[in-house]
Formats: structure tokens, sequence, C-alpha cells
């Protein structure tokens, strides 16, 4: 014989003590992404030191110890490295998909995640971009904060301005294999210079054989004596950056590591726009004519 279900049952509540209790909202995950800076010490932000204390899932991808010690000391529960989805010799878009999956999962499950990256999380770094943007389609809250990068930390350590003149930004596989045109009266910055035509991941030296063809291909642009800069950042406090400038033909010979960037300085001046120039006047920056003094409008008359 069958019974008649209450209505507290039907909704999938239970009654104790005469008090209808209601189960658990369910958690909605969601999705921060954060950049730990190149020296995690002194340029990770409070913004993102609060979000890594309060979060279900802290995942990170860090470059050094003192990095890792800082985000493990945060949230000692919930932190976990995705540098384990790394492999020698493997090309490293299989780890930048794992951690994505990784991610996601979290987030799937209702945690409160929070994705860590060094440097600027949205600078080269495909999984930080991927995550959010598959998150996003699978309807949760996702969102990225910035941080410092190595461009960041170049242009203070050089004393370059990116303003003056106008910067150019590469990685430097995409620059060699594509047809870019550089204009070398402007600052030319190309990162990754030490994983130059090697997609897989190595532990230590990459295979840069391609130097030489860098070298050739900037040398349409600038003489082979011009003064380059190699340059890495500091990553630890007290820490100086590594900065040697050599001519560009000495390039393909200097020790190159992973971690390094290079920075070319303008090889001639700027060449104005005399068009341009002949159309502009302070006064009228659109080249429109002005009105004569008799003819300007006085106030407190009307048309």
């Amino acid at each position: 014989m069958k019974t008649k279900q209450s209505e507290s049952q039907l909704h999938g509540k239970s009654q104790v003590g005469g008090a209808t209790e209601a189960p658990p909202p369910k958690k909605p995950g969601s999705l921060i992404i954060i950049g730990t800076g190149i020296k995690t010490a002194g340029q990770l932000t409070t913004e993102a030191i609060a979000w890594m204390s309060e979060a279900d899932s802290l995942l990170y991808v860090v470059g050094d110890p003192v990095a890792e010690a800082a985000i493990k000391r945060l949230n000692p529960k919930g932190a976990v490295s995705l540098a384990g989805y790394y492999e020698e010799g493997r090309s490293r878009m299989y780890a930048y998909n794992a951690m994505v999956e990784h991610i996601l999962n979290c987030v799937r499950k209702g945690d409160k995640t929070v994705g860590a990256f060094y440097g600027h999380p949205g600078v080269f770094a495909y999984p930080s971009h991927e995550s959010i943007r598959r998150a996003r389609h699978e309807g949760f809250s996702a969102r990225m904060l910035p941080g410092v990068s190595s461009e960041d930390c170049l242009f203070a350590d050089l004393g370059v301005d990116p303003a003056v003149g106008g910067c150019q930004s590469y990685e430097a596989t995409d620059f060699l294999l594509n047809a870019v045109q550089i204009d070398s009266s402007s600052q030319l910055v190309l990162w990754q210079i030490g994983t130059l035509g090697d997609w897989t991941y190595k532990r230590h030296m990459y295979d840069i054989r391609a130097m030489p063809l860098l070298v050739r291909k900037l040398e349409r642009y600038y003489p082979p004596t011009h003064e380059v800069t190699v340059y890495e950042a500091a990553m630890f406090p007290g820490a100086d950056p590594m900065i040697a400038k050599l001519p560009l033909y000495w390039l393909s010979e200097f020790p190159i590591t992973a971690a390094m960037t290079l920075y070319v300085p303008p090889a001639r001046p700027r060449i104005p726009d005399f068009e341009m120039l002949g159309l502009f006047s302070l006064g009228t920056p659109y080249g429109g004519e002005t009105s004569s003094p008799n003819q300007e409008q006085q106030p407190g008359t009307s048309k």
C-alpha cells in the first residue's frame, strides 16, 4: 500500500522536532586569477594576498621557492602546485591544458578557486586566459587581477619609458617565424629569447640553436654593431637584475637562459609626417579654419 508523501519530503526537506530543515544551499564555484609578480616579496599586491588567503583551492605556478613558501603560508590547506604537470621534453601545451582542466574541476565542484601565476597572470600565460574563458562559458564568475611582469621590471631597471617613441613587444619565436614589420625608430622588446624555437619543457637549458636566425632577422632593421641589452629581472629581495649590453652580432654567443628578455633601443630618429604637420596647428588641431576676431561670438549674445 502506497503512502502519501508529505510536501516537505517531496521538496527534499526533512522535519526534525517539528521544524522544517532545508538542505544546505549549493556553493557556487568561482575563479580569480592573480599574479605573484617576479619578486614575490614586495610585488604581491594586498588584493592578491586577500584572495589567496580566502580561497578553498589555491592553485599556483611559480618559479622560485620563496614564492612557493609565501603561498603555502597564506593558505596551508588549499595550496596546490600545478608545476607537476610539466614533463621533461614534452610539449608545454600538454601541461597548460592539464592545468586548465585542474582549475576548472575545482570551480565546478563549488570551490572559491584562485589561480596564482608568476609575473603578470595575463602575460604569456595561456592557462590563466583559457581557464577564465571556459569558466565564464560554463556560467561561473571568473576574472583576472593585474600583477607585475618582467617587462614592468625592465622599464624600471633599464630606466626606459615605453611612451617615448613607442615600444614594440613580441614573443621571440613569434617574431622570428612571422612577417612582422619593425620600426627601428621605436623601442623593441623580445620576450622568451631563452626558449626560442623550443616548444617543449626543459628543466634547465632549452634548445636555442635558432638564435643565429633571430640575429639575422634583427639585422634587417639594425646594424650588426647596434647595442642591445639582455635582461633578467631579480627574483629575490636584495638581488640585482642581470643587465648585459652587447653588440647585436654577438647575441648568438651570449649564454642565454629561459628567463631572459631582449631589449633593443631605437637605431634612428623618428621621421616626421609632413602632411600632418602641415595640417596641424595649436589653435586648430584638426586642420579646420579659425574665425577672425571680428567673427567671434561675444559673451551674452546669441546667433
